[in-house]
């Protein structure tokens, strides 16, 4: 066992830090001493059992039901589901409200989660995209009210959005919706757990809960600011009757009658019980002082990102999540990102999208209190490098080549040449800078660009 472990841990050495702040995607950390080793005892304890029959482990039962309640205390209310993660929250929202229409369609902004075009995707529901404020990158409520039809099944907003960590305006959205007997959900997978604290400790923070009318469901994921393990998210309806939608039963068959309140069957207790125990551990009061020391790092780093010559922050940002802009051409982000990454921070890029421009994503967790001034010096000195070095340029010949490609008539042996030409070759460690390989992508349009990247996936997962 010893030499299996050993094996794990070695492999593991290569991954990015999932502590200490400095992994600024992906990853939460509350930076409290102990809480990794509570989590996973309790996930020890539970995760042979299985949640697909609440009546054969009715432990189970009760901690789903405890971690509803938790989540509803947060959120005003509703009646809940526990999934996997903040995209099957999403996606039971749009099969819930899908029901039986035969063409049915949801209205969202243009920086909804890219969890609501897979549900459109996998479901059948045509997405009608929005436009959002292309300064602000909130929602345009006049325009999503104009978008809604007939055929309009769900109405979606976010608190915050990923990409710019805005609220999008769910009062005015919420009303629209309401007033024409539309469904409205609100994906607060990352806000959900800490914008509430934000609003204890004097932040202003709109309502986009349950206490605002017209608002029909809520997701909220415990794996992001409530420092959960993944993947635990909450699925919150404003009554039980709403969620009706995405329970699913079949007797036709032989065996035991299959009934599923989520995508899943079979679902671990392991989750639900380390997410239930590390609730239990940091209570309120800390989840409070969690947000404090949130709020405080955030803020320091935004402000120090005003001050470093060439950054700029999109937006108003309401939330955790900044995104940094260059405020010149003298250099490259995609550069800065990977002289971050020689320094030990990883920051995650963003490509351009209507109005919002390539950018670097932070999200910031409690575990950035106290590093703020070491992360906003490497930050300053990588856009040093990277202006020294200049912008990274593409051969304008490749560039406008890659522009015309078709991604629907390439073979696979064409886009595996083309993946190669860029860098992009499955198998071994990824390439340690990216920012040739980030360029080259960004003058692909997005649908050559999702191929590439598809072909690239694929190309990984070959034993």
């Amino acid at each position: 066992m010893t030499d299996v472990l050993a094996e794990l841990r070695a492999l593991r050495a290569g991954d990015l830090p999932t502590h200490g702040g400095r992994t600024l995607a992906y990853v939460y950390d509350s930076g409290l001493a102990g809480l990794d080793e509570l989590a996973g005892e309790a996930h020890a304890l539970a995760s042979s059992a299985n949640a697909l029959d609440p009546t054969a482990f009715p432990s189970l039962l009760k901690l789903e039901n405890d971690l509803v309640a938790a989540a509803a205390r947060l959120l005003g209310g509703g009646a809940g589901t526990v999934t996997s993660g903040g995209t099957e929250s999403c996606l039971l929202a749009v099969l819930a409200a899908r029901g039986d229409a035969p063409e049915p369609n949801m209205v969202l902004p243009s920086t909804a989660h890219a969890a609501f075009h897979k549900a459109a995707h996998l479901f059948g529901v045509r997405p009608v995209v929005v436009p959002a404020d292309p300064r602000t990158f909130r929602a345009d409520a006049g325009a999503m009210a104009a978008a809604i039809d007939e055929s309009t099944v769900l109405v979606v907003a976010s608190a915050p959005s990923y990409a710019h960590g805005v609220l999008d305006p769910v009062a005015e959205i919420a009303a629209t919706a309401a007033a024409r007997g539309v469904r409205m959900h609100v994906d607060a997978c990352i806000g959900g757990w800490v914008l509430p604290y934000f609003r204890r400790l004097g932040r202003d923070v709109p309502e986009f809960g349950f206490a605002v009318d017209g608002v029909t469901s809520v997701s909220v994921d415990l794996h992001k600011y409530a420092y959960c393990p993944k993947g635990v998210s909450v699925l919150l309806h404003r009554d039980a009757g709403l969620r009706r939608g995405h329970y699913f039963a079949s007797a036709r068959w032989p065996g035991y009658t299959m009934l599923n309140t989520t995508l899943q069957s079979t679902r671990s207790g392991g989750p639900l019980a380390a997410a239930w125990a590390v609730l239990r551990k940091i209570g309120d009061e800390g989840y409070l002082r969690l947000a404090e020391e949130t709020l405080t790092a955030v803020t320091r780093i935004r402000d120090g990102v005003e001050g470093i010559d060439g950054l700029r922050v999109l937006g108003e940002p309401d939330s955790t999540l900044l995104a940094l802009a260059a405020a010149t051409d003298e250099f490259d982000l995609f550069t800065v990102a990977d002289e971050m990454r020689e320094r030990g921070w990883y920051v995650q890029p963003q490509f351009a999208h209507e109005s919002s421009p390539v950018n670097l994503h932070l999200t910031v967790t409690a575990a950035n209190r106290g590093s703020e001034d070491e992360f906003l010096a490497d930050l300053a000195a990588s856009v040093a490098a990277a202006r020294a070095a200049g912008p990274v340029r593409v051969d304008p010949d490749v560039a406008a080549f890659v522009a015309a490609l078709d991604p629907d008539t390439l073979t696979a042996e064409q886009f595996a040449g083309l993946l190669t030409a860029a860098g992009l070759t499955g198998g071994g460690a990824p390439p340690a800078r990216m920012a040739e390989i980030n360029t080259l992508l960004a003058a692909a349009p997005p649908a050559l660009r999702e191929r590439l990247l598809l072909e690239f996936l694929g190309a990984l997962y070959r034993p």
